[in-house]
């Protein structure tokens, strides 16, 4: 079993890495051809390798669709075709809050199941979900009694994103709150339009199954400067009005990372995306949302 994981994941690496290449080259020809185009001097980089990748544009089709599939499309290929099936844990020893809010994350995704942690290490977590033939492996963490720590960790062979969670409110902190229900709900992913955005909105919206297309019930993923608000509502229609019941629990969440492997391979996994300190201070700079 392990040397077959090894195998497979060593073929994902492999095709991960020809993707890179391969994109790498159709950019160093798109310039170039730019270039030829506008008639402007080539690049002072691509010069040596101009002529080479002139000759090379000669059998590029450029009509058609690309069939060539990514890594993200290697990832979620069974996307659609099968629901996912999610675990909920939590970080060890968890509060009594944390625990309410991991009840109510299991409540929010339909055909999720929540475990206790125990004593169990992440690297036993990840393997029990392996086996079990679980899609996505759901962490919560908790400072001073606080959930402020979002891990979603697709399986088997990744990709782990890391968010922070703020304002977090529970069901029973909001006044009126609607009843629960797990129908499967249509999706809303607002302003999450750069490629960093549709990455964390593939990884947000392959945790919920297809819909019927007479649910009811509504979740929405608001981007805003980077912070991405979530909501669950219900809806129904009221002499022609539509009527909005929400039904919590309601947060915050801030992409700070996201890795090309499982929770365990924290520290070997490559790092797709981090969010480093001297980009805070880029006040108008944003990286969810196309400019």
């Amino acid at each position: 079993m392990l040397r077959r994981e090894t195998r497979l994941r060593r073929e994902y690496l492999y095709r991960k890495s020809l993707e890179e290449r391969q994109r790498t080259t159709a950019e160093r020809k798109a310039r170039i051809k730019r270039a030829l185009d506008e008639n402007r001097p080539i690049p002072t980089d691509l010069r040596r390798e101009a002529l080479t990748l002139q000759r090379d544009l000669a059998y590029d089709d450029g009509g058609g669709e690309p069939t060539t599939t990514t890594h993200e499309d290697d990832e979620y290929r069974w996307a659609g075709v099968s629901d996912p099936k999610a675990v909920v844990t939590t970080s060890r020893d968890p509060s009594a809050k944390l625990k309410q809010f991991a009840k109510e994350i299991k409540l929010i995704l339909p055909n999720a199941q929540r475990i206790n942690r125990g004593s169990m290490e992440v690297g036993q977590l990840v393997r029990a979900c392996k086996s079990n033939e679980v899609t996505d492996l759901i962490l919560l963490s908790e400072n001073r009694g606080k959930p402020d720590g979002l891990t979603i960790c697709h399986l088997p062979y990744g990709p782990t994103a890391y968010l922070t969670l703020s304002n977090v409110v529970m069901r029973h902190d909001i006044p009126e709150v609607g009843p629960m229900t797990e129908v499967y709900p249509h999706l809303i992913l607002h302003r999450l339009t750069s490629r960093l955005g549709r990455r964390l909105a593939d990884i947000l919206k392959y945790l919920f199954p297809v819909p019927k297309a007479d649910s009811r019930r509504i979740v929405t993923m608001a981007n805003s400067e980077d912070s991405v608000a979530f909501r669950n509502h219900s809806y129904r229609k009221v002499e022609g009005r539509i009527e909005l019941k929400e039904l919590g629990p309601r947060f915050q969440m801030k992409l700070y990372r996201i890795d090309l492997g499982t929770m365990d391979q924290s520290k070997s996994a490559e790092t797709e995306w981090r969010l480093r300190p001297y980009m805070n201070t880029a006040r108008k700079m944003r990286y969810l949302e196309a400019s």
